[in-house]
């Protein structure tokens, strides 16, 4: 048998010097041998002598490369706002970052008065008294904050507010604090609250309460430095033993919320079952609601003289400020027109400054959020160091937070988008930008969009509508749902399923199980706000979807379908939920599972009550 084994290799041979005096190492290179035919199977195998031949090039390998150039830094044309941290830097506010700065800044007086004001209250609450520090204990370092806050018309001056802050992160658990958790009022509470205000003319006051922390009573033994600037004299060496709440404090906002609570509860209220920060209350037949997100109020009545009993009442136990007619609210602005009964939520101030952040205030504008070519997935994060390089300096984390804060409050049209720019927040790629960069252009557009409530007395009705397998990654199916009340978006959610659907109508199934959970609890509330209790009819698309959570059809096929998914058809029986079949052109749930064209993104939008 004839072998033919013709090996081109390259040999490296080391000649080590041995002697003490010379220890190097020599390198060089063999010359490629060419080993003739071996014959196998003979008493004897036969080599011919090697031949020598010279070394062997190739193409691929041995071509002139071109130096490497270092990588291109962004600059002022590209959209990227890498450089740009914060919002206040856009605008040029600067704002002092501890004492020494502001005592020399220009706007030293404005800082200093209210460092005073804020000296003042917290004597006047009896915040604190000065002792010796015990020789187990440690002392917490404290330090004061500073904000400019620009007013609600511009014709009005900015506030200056000085905000004296203990250093909570030297706290210790079990020594310092126990429990840390206080809860604020849901968006879609307010939303709820908003649509009756609307639906009856109720009138809508603000409140907020000063220095609203410290009115929290302490139950364990905390110390504190004496404040910088403050330190009173012939007692430097004495150091704070806080008897109230402070700012910085990690038990501080539950210490506070249950002040409130124990407050609002003495005087008569009922605290909600459904949101532990929303309070009411029945005068002459007549409802009055107050909502609480930390220090901020929000109260509707149908008879004035009633919220200015309520006014009255929390003056006495706190120090407020009464803000008069709500204007706005975390960041959103409330437009009311009393003639048409017509109340708008909009956010085109914020929209407006992050716009301006993210150089995008100039942008091209868009029809739709995102458009049917991007096809996102983790294949196109960066992989290579230049794409690692160019995206580290992107602020994509927080340009997708930022958006996200605005679909949160008022803009169910962007669900589906931010759903998916957000899966991919740990590592993007260029693409990723490019959608968000997208988001933005249809915002610039849209800056001027809002939330309409009106006086349709239309009750609780959902639409839900799922992407079978939508993700392109896992596979995984999007939900999508969204509850409006006299036609106006309440609550809205765009989000992956947990599992992997083998049908879209096992997905369809999964997203109006998970609808169904949002619409039991928004029935709840709604009922207890105005007393309207009914079955709530959710919308879907899906005939076999809709049949299944009726009987348990196609066992084979829906056995495997997880048990918490199946809880649907006792409410469906029970006649709490109904669901109905709707046409898939009139599905407004439709724009927050795909992308859809431009005429059917504006019709969904408008069934939503999202105006433009």
């Amino acid at each position: 048998l004839l072998l033919r084994n013709q090996v081109c290799r390259w040999s490296i041979f080391f000649n080590i010097d041995s002697t003490p005096e010379n220890n190097n190492v020599v390198v060089q290179d063999a010359p490629i041998i060419n080993d003739p035919p071996v014959v196998v199977g003979s008493s004897v195998a036969e080599h011919s002598s090697p031949v020598v031949q010279s070394p062997q090039h190739f193409i691929a390998v041995d071509r002139s490369r071109r130096a490497p150039k270092p990588v291109k830094r962004l600059k002022k044309e590209c959209n990227v706002a890498y450089a740009l941290s914060v919002a206040e830097e856009i605008e040029g506010v600067a704002e002092p970052s501890n004492y020494s700065e502001a005592i020399t800044s220009a706007d030293c007086n404005n800082w200093l008065t209210a460092m005073q004001d804020e000296m003042e209250s917290l004597e006047k609450n009896g915040t604190w008294d000065l002792v010796k520090l015990p020789k187990d204990k440690k002392s917490v370092c404290c330090k004061w904050i500073f904000k400019r806050k620009e007013a609600m018309s511009p014709s009005e001056p900015a506030r200056y507010k000085a905000r004296l802050v203990a250093k909570g992160y030297s706290q210790i658990l079990g020594i310092d604090f126990n429990d840390v958790f206080s809860p604020v009022v849901k968006h879609s509470s307010i939303r709820i609250l908003l649509s009756i205000v609307a639906m009856h003319d109720y009138e809508l006051e603000q409140l907020d309460v000063k220095t609203a922390f410290l009115h929290g009573e302490l139950e364990e033994d905390i110390y504190m430095d004496q404040p910088e600037g403050f330190v009173v004299s012939g007692k430097e060496n004495l150091v704070c033993r806080l008897k109230k709440s402070l700012y910085g404090l990690k038990q501080s906002p539950r210490q506070w919320y249950k002040r409130f609570d124990s407050f609002m509860l003495s005087h008569g209220f009922k605290r909600s079952d459904y949101d532990s920060c929303v309070y009411l209350k029945t005068v002459n037949g007549s409802a009055i609601y107050l909502l609480l997100y930390v220090d901020d109020m929000l109260i509707a009545a149908k008879d004035k003289s009633e919220i200015a009993k309520l006014k009255a009442q929390l003056s006495k136990e706190f120090e407020m400020k009464d803000l008069g007619a709500a204007k706005k609210i975390l960041g959103v602005e409330i437009i009311r027109d009393r003639k048409s009964g017509m109340l708008y939520l909009s956010q085109r101030g914020y929209i407006e400054k992050v716009l301006r952040r993210f150089n995008m205030h100039d942008a091209k504008p868009v029809s739709t959020p995102l458009a049917a070519h991007f096809r996102l997935s983790s294949a196109l994060c960066p992989v290579s160091d230049d794409d690692i390089e160019y995206m580290s300096r992107v602020p994509y984390s927080s340009a997708v937070g930022s958006l996200m804060y605005a679909m949160v409050c008022s803009r169910p049209d962007l669900s589906h988008a931010l759903s998916v720019v957000s899966r991919f927040m740990a590592n993007p790629g260029k693409e990723h930008w490019k959608a968000v960069q997208w988001i933005f252009r249809y915002l610039r557009g849209t800056s001027s969009a809002c939330l309409q409530f009106g006086k349709s007395r239309d009750g609780l009705v959902g639409y839900v509508d799922s992407d079978y397998a939508g993700d392109l990654d896992k596979r995984r199916s999007l939900t999508g749902y969204v509850f409006t009340i006299g036609g106006c978006a309440v609550s809205w959610k765009a989000s992956l399923q947990a599992t992997v659907a083998l049908s879209t109508t096992e997905a369809e199934y999964m997203a109006i199980s998970e609808a169904c959970k949002e619409a039991i609890w928004l029935r709840g509330l709604y009922s207890e706000l105005c007393g309207v209790s009914s079955c709530i009819t959710i919308h879907c698309d899906s005939q076999s979807a809709i049949c299944l959570t009726k009987d348990q059809m196609f066992h084979e096929r829906t056995k495997h379908i997880d048990v918490r998914y199946h809880f649907i058809r006792g409410v469906v029986a029970d006649g709490d939920v109904k669901v109905c079949k709707i046409s898939t052109h009139d599905n407004p749930a439709d724009m927050m599972t795909k992308p859809v064209p431009v005429a059917k993104f504006e019709l969904c939008s408008s069934l939503v009550g999202v105006k433009v």
